[in-house]
């Protein structure tokens, strides 16, 4: 009864069923893995110190920056270049932007520091002139952002001297000079400007480092992929009962091999068997044949 399982057409289902099932196991597992990973790093996460509590070291001793270097102390020492605004970022559930300078080190190097938060928008905002001279700084380290980082607008026709994206990428292309792979952000801010005394900027937990959004995707997908290999099976089984009632049936005489073939209507002598001068089917005072009607009429 089984034996189409071994004709062409069934041999390409079942190649597609051997191979998509394992294919949407080894995704599921993958998914379910990097959800793991996630839910590891957030429960190791917890456990550290706070790293802004720990000790400063020289900036170039935490480079470059990972999960364990970010959001510690960083000691920089340079004098302050360019100046930039980074607008559209919400400090305390309030519009505002960060004022960001350039400090150039003794390596030549810049690294941008987020010197405060001031609210309202920069364009035509007065802001707090950077201390001028060799300046050590200590801020929260930071890894450069990217378009998946919050607050960071991708749109571009920004103003000059406006930024919407903390990156050594963007930033490398506005100044003259090499720009670290990170940035720092002062615990203290300085006062001033046309907002007051400008915030603080708290460091961001580094990324895929909480339970966030992603996370939960991963959990999400991990089910999806389960759930089509089930599906691939259930319709695999679903194929193959169908397919062997309808052998069955051929088998049993139920249905003709071929039910669209009709003997009769191709064999012209069966047809003209069923047209006899007695049919009783035909019509009452139906004419006689027209033969019968030229014969002459006896004498």
């Amino acid at each position: 009864m089984y034996r189409f399982l071994l004709t062409p057409r069934w041999w390409g289902i079942n190649l597609f069923v051997v191979l998509a099932i394992p294919f949407c196991v080894f995704m599921g597992t993958w998914q379910l893995g990097r959800f793991e990973d996630r839910v590891q790093s957030h429960e190791q996460a917890e456990k550290q110190p706070d790293p802004s509590t720990r000790a400063a070291k020289p900036l170039d001793e935490l480079l470059p920056v990972d999960k364990v270097t970010s959001g510690r102390p960083a000691v920089a020492t340079g004098t302050y270049a360019d100046q930039f605004l980074v607008p559209g970022r919400l400090l305390d559930d309030r519009q505002g932007f960060y004022v960001l300078n350039m400090l150039r080190t003794d390596s030549g190097k810049a690294l941008p520091v987020v010197r405060g938060w001031l609210p309202g928008s920069p364009s035509g905002a007065r802001v707090p002139v950077a201390p001028e001279g060799e300046v050590t700084v200590t801020g929260d380290l930071q890894a450069s952002e990217n378009a998946r980082s919050k607050g960071v607008d991708v749109r571009g026709g920004l103003p000059e001297g406006q930024i919407g994206m903390i990156s050594a990428a963007t930033l490398v292309n506005l100044v003259p000079y090499d720009v670290y792979d990170a940035w720092v952000t002062l615990p203290e801010a300085e006062a001033g400007g046309t907002g007051g005394a400008m915030k603080p900027v708290p460091a961001a937990a580094p990324e895929g480092s909480g339970l966030d959004l992603k996370a939960f995707q991963n959990l999400g997908y991990t089910g999806e992929w389960f759930v089509f290999a089930g599906f691939v099976l259930f319709m695999w089984f679903r194929l193959v009962r169908r397919e062997a009632e309808a052998v069955r049936d051929i088998e049993l005489g139920l249905v003709p091999e071929d039910p669209a073939a009709d003997p009769t209507a191709a064999d012209p002598a069966t047809a003209e068997a069923r047209e006899e001068p007695g049919d009783p089917a035909a019509p009452e005072g139906s004419e006689a044949p027209e033969a019968a009607r030229k014969a002459p009429a006896a004498p």
